[in-house]
């Protein structure tokens, strides 16, 4: 009995040490799942979605494995360039976090943002098409109860309830992010769960890439930066939220080497409007956001 029972537990072992092994070589080759934890990359990606990531999209360097910061080498192999419009996961330099952010600056090329403009090279890049845009972080008791605004001016009545919103009892034709946070977090920094209006627009890169991006203004934090000349062998990063988003604007993130690139941004396989376990099944009706599951990061 006691040898059947050691080779029932090595058969066991075996099969978890197989399962890490596999699951260690998908993630690092193939597909890696990563969640997003804040708002920079409005309205392109929501907090609570989660993504996955082609590992193989611009080869691979350290930080494409397992305790990649432990600097066991330096470049990458198989290595292609990233295109600019890319939405690309990568290593927060001299730190251990992972960003996602799209990729604005080209090596050797300038950056520079003006009164809420973006300038490549000098050159103003176009944006069109403005439309109306809503920020709401709420209490997640409101998620159930609703919570209801009305316009001074138009007398409009705005009502947002589960993950719609709806203006005089209609459903808005605008886009817009809603995310419910506990009660606790909204009581102790109430400036975090409020309504935020913003305009949502398309910018219109070199090349003719087309994205949206959304701006609460053109004279917030950000919007009129020194010169930034990217070096060889770096990128400028930035996120769709202009206005809400440390990215290669700021010092604490600045310009991206290429071996810090971990892979591009590829579809939303989950998303949900506040964080609970996923094994509370019973809370799935209410949390998740269907229409956006399967959509591609574009």
């Amino acid at each position: 009995m006691s040898k059947k029972y050691t080779s029932a537990a090595r058969d066991w072992l075996n099969t978890l040490v197989w399962a890490g092994v596999i699951a260690i070589i998908f993630r690092s080759f193939l597909l890696e799942p990563f969640n997003i934890p804040s708002g920079s990359m409005i309205p392109t990606l929501q907090v609570g979605d989660h993504i996955f990531v082609t590992k193989w999209s611009y080869g691979y360097s350290r930080y494409s494995f397992p305790f990649g910061s432990w600097r066991l080498w330096n470049g990458r192999f198989l290595a292609t360039e990233p295109k600019r419009g890319d939405v690309i996961v990568f290593r927060k330099p001299n730190d251990n976090l992972d960003y996602v952010k799209r990729l604005i600056g080209l090596p050797g090329e300038t950056i520079q943002m003006i009164a809420g403009r973006l300038y490549i090279n000098g050159q103003m890049v176009e944006r069109e098409n403005p439309r109306p845009y809503i920020i709401a972080n709420l209490p997640k008791t409101l998620r159930a109860a609703g919570y209801q605004s009305v316009d001074r001016q138009t007398g409009e009545i705005m009502v947002i309830k589960g993950n719609r919103i709806y203006m005089d009892n209609k459903p808005v034709q605008f886009n817009y992010t809603i995310e419910y946070k506990s009660d606790y977090v909204c009581a102790q920094n109430p400036v975090n769960c409020r309504v935020i209006p913003a305009t949502e627009w398309t910018e219109i890169l070199p090349g003719g890439g087309r994205h949206s991006i959304v701006e609460l203004g053109d004279d917030a934090y950000g919007d009129n930066t020194q010169l930034f000349n990217v070096p060889a062998g770096h990128y400028f990063m930035m996120g769709d939220d202009r206005d809400w988003s440390a990215d290669s604007r700021s010092p604490d993130v600045g310009m991206v080497p290429r071996d810090n690139l971990m892979g591009r941004a590829w579809f939303i396989w989950y998303s949900h409007n506040y964080y609970a376990p996923l094994l509370a099944v019973w809370t799935w009706p209410n949390k998740i956001r269907w229409d956006r599951l399967g959509l591609g990061v574009k």
